[in-house]
């Protein structure tokens, strides 16, 4: 499990037969139905996929669903996750938003970067200094959906 801290304030959400969500996993929220960052329909562009997902941001999964499982899971609105992210230096409130994969098409279901040029893309806020390359980071996380969102970002593109 990536929690590493603090309040979780889970909710319980609904989640389909066809999507298959592991513990730890980003989740958007879709026609009331929880899902993994890489089911998210292809905005283009990083940028557009990060809005996208920052919007209908969720939180992280605290339980897994298999294929074939319709059973509601946990979902954490708050608290403090430990994510792979890009190596680079990150500071304490560095906004963080969804990793897009290499091939420019998805996001990734757990892993991370930074958005600071254009925060209406941020799910959180970086919690611990980490001056020197790091490669996994401790993300402060805030749903959308459930808290409005990381303090101090914008809506705009």
């Amino acid at each position: 499990m990536r929690w590493r801290y603090g309040e979780t304030n889970p909710v319980i959400a609904a989640v389909d037969a066809e999507t298959v969500i592991e513990i730890g996993d980003l989740l958007y929220q879709e026609d009331n139905l929880a899902k993994p960052a890489s089911d998210q329909t292809d905005a283009l562009s990083e940028g557009s996929n990060q809005i996208l997902f920052a919007e209908n941001f969720l939180g992280p999964s605290m339980q897994r669903s298999r294929a074939g499982e319709t059973d509601p899971i946990r979902v954490a609105t708050t608290g403090v996750f430990q994510y792979d992210c890009p190596a680079d230096t990150y500071y304490l409130g560095d906004m963080i938003g969804a990793d897009e994969n290499t091939a420019g098409n998805a996001l990734l279901n757990q892993q991370v970067t930074k958005c600071a040029s254009l925060p209406g893309r941020a799910i959180g806020r970086v919690a611990r200094n980490e001056p020197l390359s790091a490669t996994s980071i401790l993300v402060d996380i805030r749903s959308r959906i459930m808290t409005g969102g990381v303090e101090g970002t914008s809506y705009s593109t």
